[in-house]
């Protein structure tokens, strides 16, 4: 009755000798480690730890883009802006004031032509003349306005053209003086020397061609029947929309006239800081050891 327990008591010790061997087996073999469901659990805290970094990083991406591309709409303005690009900025109001002027002055010389000549009865009601009167009227009209057309197309076709170019010559000045092309800065200021030149010669042209034409037996006729008529205004002398055509024209000259200064003088301060920055490159080759360096003075530039 004894043999039993003692062969039960045997075998649990073999058993549990068996199990403390396997755990210690598992301690030391590192791929038990790794299955462990214990270590599990820092791996996918990491992976999530990794993506809510990678998204933070993306998201503090966006306004760093932003912000360097308001940076570069900024500097660009800056560059822009500068003393040369604000009296072009200038040139192109005036040249588009020109415009106005000049289509202003033709359409208030007309007369009864620029009303309609009898398209309804409210016009029909206010026109002076008859007959025919009326009909010489139209026919000095027509004449007037053909003799006064080559100032007329000739004049909105210069103001345009030499807008358009301004305004391109400001488009493409968004950069530093020293980085953009030397051909682009000397054709600036060759079109601005010609725009001087062309806008007072042009002011002359359209001048003697509003007086002649003014003093023109059609003309004095014109103006002596809607004189007769109470219509005084319409008369030979030079009227304010031509005198200011001719104002904003010297205006304009003037303002092509100092961006040519500012322009020269861009040219001749770009020529000296390239000269100094190769200088300086040049002493940096030579002496690549040397203790100190003279630093490039970058204001002499504008």
């Amino acid at each position: 009755m004894s043999q039993p327990p003692r062969n039960q008591r045997t075998h649990r010790e073999r058993n549990g000798e068996e199990r403390r061997q396997n755990g210690e087996k598992r301690d030391r073999d590192p791929r038990s480690q790794q299955d462990r469901p214990s270590d599990r659990r820092p791996g996918n805290e990491r992976t999530r730890s990794s993506g809510q970094s990678s998204y933070q990083t993306r998201g503090s991406q966006r306004p760093a883009r932003s912000t360097s591309q308001r940076e570069h709409m900024e500097s660009k303005c800056t560059y822009i802006c500068s003393r040369r690009g604000i009296v072009l900025i200038c040139t192109i109001l005036t040249n588009a004031l020109v415009l106005i002027c000049i289509v202003a002055a033709h359409m208030s010389q007309l007369g009864m032509s620029a009303m309609g000549m009898g398209g309804t009865s409210f016009i029909d009601a206010i026109i002076p003349f008859e007959g025919t009167e009326l009909q010489t009227v139209r026919n000095l009209d027509m004449q007037y306005g053909q003799m006064r057309a080559p100032g007329v197309y000739g004049g909105v076709a210069f103001s345009l053209t030499f807008g358009a170019l301004s305004l391109l010559f400001v488009v493409s000045s968004g950069k530093p003086a020293h980085v953009l092309p030397r051909k682009l800065l000397i054709g600036q200021f060759a079109f601005q020397i010609i725009g001087a030149v062309a806008y007072v010669i042009a002011v002359g042209l359209y001048l003697h061609l509003v007086i002649s034409v003014n003093s023109t037996d059609v003309c004095i006729m014109r103006e002596r029947l809607y004189a007769r008529n109470g219509y005084t205004w319409m008369n030979c002398s030079v009227n304010g929309g031509d005198a200011s055509v001719a104002l904003f024209g010297i205006i304009t000259a003037i303002l092509y006239a100092v961006g040519a200064v500012f322009t020269a003088k861009t040219i001749r301060d770009v020529d000296r800081f390239l000269k100094e920055r190769d200088h300086f490159e040049a002493e940096q080759r030579e002496e690549p050891r040397g203790p100190q360096t003279r630093p490039l003075n970058s204001d002499i530039y504008i």
